[in-house]
């Protein structure tokens, strides 16, 4: 078996498993899946109903992970996410006790309703896989994956995540309404009980671990590589943009194009790897100017329109 085999059995062992909860969204969990295998957080957007949590349960349980969810509120503290040391009078000492960030697969649900304080707790934590506290520096578990949601509808009392909170995100989903077949199927699956109450896991931790190693293996060419350079350029320097996309968002297409390739049983990159997921790494990324919105222009729009201007080969 080939190292991309490997990563492309792991992929549909685990994407099967979920599609018994999430009925219908299998390219949504092709997305979810190359994060995973980027050792990358995810950005789900969408209405309330539609399966956002359920589908972290989902993820968390099939691979053998621990999950928690953090309700994100006004009055959420720091210290809610990353946890608080506590005077033991017996022992006459302080104890550290983890907060809910120590954990394989977090939900930060509605994260943009917590204050730009505790958003930023989460900060260190994604990108380095620690917390620090009371000067102690502490690991996070491996894999460790956060997916928060935002309610694209209601902004009442929200605080909209800064760009470099943003930047952090590997990627921005959504899983959108389910078709009408779909969703008649979800009303007898959940007839007597949630599938999710039966799921078992189909992989564990260090499967996952391995895969992400492997993903450095498949080839990305140095064509695909100046591509993918010219089109996060072009962001910089287009008039209907206050801010293009960083150096950290030309690494995350990437690396997401190489585990794309791998999970559908390539060892290299094709153009439209990149293509499919320019969408769901740059536009969160990117910043309109005022006066474009106002003319209907949006960052996923500008986007898709690099994509079709920008060319493959100079």
């Amino acid at each position: 078996m080939t190292d991309v085999s490997r990563i492309a059995d792991f992929a549909t062992l685990l994407i099967d498993n979920v599609s018994r909860v999430i009925v219908g969204k299998r390219p949504a969990l092709e997305l979810l899946t190359v994060a995973l295998l980027c050792d990358g957080h995810v950005l789900i957007e969408d209405v309330p109903g539609v399966g956002k949590t359920m589908l972290a349960r989902a993820m968390a349980t099939s691979m053998g992970g621990s999950f928690k969810r953090l309700q994100c509120t006004p009055d959420l503290l720091p210290n809610d996410v990353t946890g608080v040391s506590v005077f033991n009078q017996a022992g006459a000492r302080f104890e550290f006790r983890p907060g809910p960030v120590f954990v394989n697969v977090l939900l930060a649900d509605e994260i943009n309703r917590a204050t730009p304080r505790t958003q930023a707790a989460l900060l260190e934590a994604m990108q380095e896989r620690q917390v620090t506290l009371d000067g102690e520096t502490r690991p996070l578990p491996r894999p460790f994956l956060v997916l928060a949601t935002e309610n694209p509808v209601e902004f009442e009392g929200t605080f909209p995540l800064p760009e470099a909170q943003l930047d952090r995100f590997l990627m921005r989903i959504g899983l959108g309404y389910p078709s009408a077949e779909d969703e008649k199927a979800l009303l007898r699956a959940l007839r007597r009980e949630h599938p999710i109450d039966t799921l078992d896991a189909v992989t564990d931790a260090e499967a996952l671990l391995s895969a992400q190693r492997l993903v450095w293996d498949v080839h990305l060419d140095e064509t695909l590589e100046d591509y993918l350079i010219r089109l996060v350029t072009a962001t910089r320097s287009h008039a209907d943009l206050t801010l293009g996309a960083s150096p950290r968002a030309s690494l995350a297409l990437a690396r997401a194009a190489r585990a794309l390739a791998a999970v559908r049983g390539r060892d290299h990159v094709l153009p439209d790897d990149l293509k499919a997921l320019a969408p769901h790494v740059l536009a969160h990324r990117l910043i309109v100017r005022p006066e474009s919105e106002l003319r209907g222009r949006n960052a996923r729009g500008i986007v898709a329109q690099l994509l079709e201007s920008t060319p493959l080969a100079l």
